[in-house]
């Protein structure tokens, strides 16, 4: 029943991307504005957006999952976390292959210019070379080989990445923030989930070796 599923979350994470390619090359392209994509004057600034949107939301979803199984219970989600985590850096792929190819036509020196001199651009850059890693190693074999704890502190590299990301799309618009400030909120929350999971843990850690100091006094 798992693999079914898996197959369907697959299909409707691909979803995105198979639109925006009928969008852009199909005989009767169909009006997307109501997705957030419409393709207007200027389609290779729409396509930008639209992956870079979807990799964001790829990233948040990934860092759902954690606070999702254990707050309803459902550990089988699980399962699903890698698949997400790789969609969002499909996704960032294509969203700099886009800036690459498209926009900048391969000029290395523009590129350059644009990550040194544009601060949007550098973080943005910066977020999406921190997904490489993460893709790298998110195989069974990678976690064998770096161990349990390296592999989780190499993760960990997905909340630099997220929070790259918001920077990124927030510095970019010029006018209407709300879109980089809702996902904001969404990382926000996320992220402070874990921070109060962390402190909770580090409270029981205290509560048991003060517990446990106290019965070897006692012995003593």
């Amino acid at each position: 029943m798992i693999r079914w599923i898996k197959v369907a979350v697959f299909l409707i994470c691909l979803a995105p991307f198979v639109f925006l390619l009928w969008n852009f090359f199909g005989p009767h392209p169909f009006d997307m504005s109501g997705w957030g994509l419409g393709l207007g004057a200027n389609p290779v600034e729409a396509m930008e957006h639209w992956f870079g949107d979807w990799t964001l939301r790829f990233l948040l979803i990934t860092l759902s999952i954690t606070p999702v199984r254990k707050l309803l219970r459902m550990p089988s989600l699980i399962k699903f976390r890698r698949m997400f985590g790789l969609f969002a850096f499909f996704y960032g792929c294509a969203h700099f292959a886009t800036y690459l190819w498209l926009d900048k036509f391969f000029n290395l020196h523009e590129i350059l210019v644009d990550v040194a001199k544009r601060k949007y651009i550098t973080v943005g850059f910066a977020g999406f070379v921190l997904l490489i890693p993460l893709a790298i190693t998110s195989t069974a074999g990678w976690i064998r080989r770096l161990g349990g704890k390296r592999w989780q502190a190499v993760h960990r590299l997905i909340y630099f990445a997220s929070i790259a990301g918001v920077i990124h799309y927030l510095w970019l618009v010029k006018a209407d923030i709300r879109k980089p400030l809702e996902y904001g909120v969404v990382l926000a929350v996320l992220l402070g989930y874990r921070l109060v999971m962390w402190w909770l843990a580090s409270l029981k850690k205290r509560g048991v070796a003060a517990h446990a100091s106290a019965v070897l006094s006692k012995g003593a």
